[in-house]
């Protein structure tokens, strides 16, 4: 028994049900086995002091919310492994200026640039030409600088410590109030300096929107070349990239630990689904479940102690929880239907799942030890792969409308579903940490791609890449 699906979600993965759970019939091919695990880049030693000559971010300054779009594309580095395009309805957003970094040339790579991009993607802010090369002890004439339309600056330079590391330093001007917001020095090896720009973008952003920024976040997908099936993990915005592991049998429902260390995903290298953990730092993993029938779905709970699953073993697909460590799972649900893709509410309360014991499949949700479920998505008569944004207030998830698949929200107090995406072929939608955003899995120029999109749909980023389909994504939590 199956979820009907559209074809092409069909061909790349094998499943006969159109989402990222596979929990049901799967017989991918038989092909010989030789999976590869990851090898480690060099753990993260960024370490962050606030300089006490700088003035500390203002608590009581008034946030900033806007609903703006970004109008214009933006280019990303030369050595980029995507291109961002970020399409949208132009608004009101925060006019920004990023000087070149002092010394940035003789860094590992362009600090200013990616700052200025991540900002860029987020659709919030329009970056205002700042020609010359500015560092945080340069002397800024604030009327000069809001004659060229900005209401921030942003300076700094890169010099290299003797230990081989890099010292980023940058302040942050309030040109509007003539005030300066912020001002600090990270400490990075040459591996890590794009991770150490992602954090100055970071800061950035919460000092002028008051929420917090997400580029220094990860995010998991999986890509197919050919036969060949890829778990990639990189930061935010595509780069930066590890390969968690490689092989010739598919790889799918990669998700995230809280804590973000770890990543569970299903891997049909034993030519059935098997669920395992793997340590995102130096890439052991561990096998999780292997039972009878199909093993899928995986789910943390917000403690990390436990994840949910949807076991087959007792012939029909359930929910089942699991200590981290293993052992037995215990049941959730006891149903004659199929129910599957298991969410945690970020209080770990409840768990929202599909099912199709009404007929067709639908979201609904029970208490996380189980216990009477009770429907939550009532528009349309197909609606699978719930997502729940870290507060809890908002359900994402996959409808179908007409021929196509759409990406729709919906507030969970009671709100009117609303479809987000424009195109026709979207799966897997996944929150960004701060609820800002989605990342999700669609089609666009006959290819699999990546995107990005602000709750209410105004802002979207495309990932594009020079080949591989890419599927599946799962946005990590803060912190790393």
């Amino acid at each position: 028994m199956g979820f009907e699906g559209a074809p092409h979600t069909a061909a790349w993965a094998g499943s006969d049900y159109r989402g990222t759970a596979a929990a049901l019939a799967y017989n991918p091919r038989q092909r010989a086995s030789s999976t590869e695990l990851w090898l480690p880049e060099p753990l993260y030693t960024v370490s962050v002091n606030v300089l006490p000559s700088l003035s500390p971010c203002l608590p009581n300054r008034p946030r900033r919310r806007l609903l703006a779009a970004l109008a214009a594309a933006a280019a990303a580095p030369a050595a980029a492994q995507f291109r961002v395009e970020i399409t949208g309805i132009g608004g009101n957003q925060i006019p920004v200026a990023i000087a070149a970094f002092r010394d940035e040339d003789k860094a590992p790579l362009p600090v200013s640039a990616i700052v200025r991009a991540d900002l860029q993607r987020s659709g919030l802010f329009r970056i205002v030409d700042a020609p010359g090369s500015f560092d945080e002890g340069s002397r800024i004439v604030l009327a000069d600088w809001r004659g060229r339309g900005a209401d921030a600056l942003a300076v700094g330079s890169v010099s290299r410590l003797a230990d081989g590391r890099f010292d980023l330093r940058f302040k942050l001007w309030d040109l509007v109030k003539g005030e300066e917001l912020v001002g600090q020095s990270h400490a990075a090896l040459p591996a890590d300096m794009r991770l150490a720009a992602h954090r100055v973008a970071d800061s950035i952003y919460q000092n002028l929107t008051g929420e917090r920024g997400v580029f220094a976040t990860r995010i998991a997908y999986v890509t197919r070349a050919g036969s060949r099936y890829t778990l990639h993990v990189t930061d935010a915005d595509g780069e930066g990239g590890q390969i968690a592991l490689a092989s010739p049998d598919p790889i799918i429902s990669p998700a995230w630990s809280p804590n973000g260390k770890e990543l569970a995903y299903v891997s049909f290298e034993s030519q059935k689904a098997v669920v395992w953990v793997q340590d995102v730092s130096n890439g052991q993993r561990r096998m999780l479940a292997n039972f009878r029938g199909s093993n899928s779905a995986p789910a943390w709970s917000p403690d990390g102690r436990d994840l949910a699953l949807t076991l087959s073993r007792d012939a029909v697909a359930q929910l089942y929880l699991m200590s981290r460590d293993g052992g037995t799972p215990r049941r959730l649900t006891t149903s004659p239907a199929i129910d599957t893709e298991p969410v945690f509410t970020p209080d770990g309360r409840q768990i929202y799942f599909v099912s199709d014991r009404g007929g067709g499949p639908q979201v609904y949700r029970m208490p996380a030890a189980g216990g009477n479920a009770e429907r939550v998505t009532f528009s349309g008569s197909y609606n699978i792969s719930p997502a729940i944004s870290p507060d809890g207030r908002v359900l994402a998830y996959i409808t179908r409308q007409g021929g196509g698949f759409k990406v729709m929200v919906q507030e969970l107090a009671g709100g009117t579903p609303v479809a987000i995406t424009d195109t026709a072929d979207d799966e897997s939608p996944s929150f960004a940490p701060n609820g800002r955003q989605l990342v999700y899995a669609s089609r666009a120029g006959g290819r699999d791609v990546l995107m990005t999109s602000s709750l209410d749909g105004k802002i979207k980023n495309r990932l594009l890449t020079t080949g591989a389909d890419m599927r599946e994504p799962a946005w990590g939590p803060f912190g790393r």
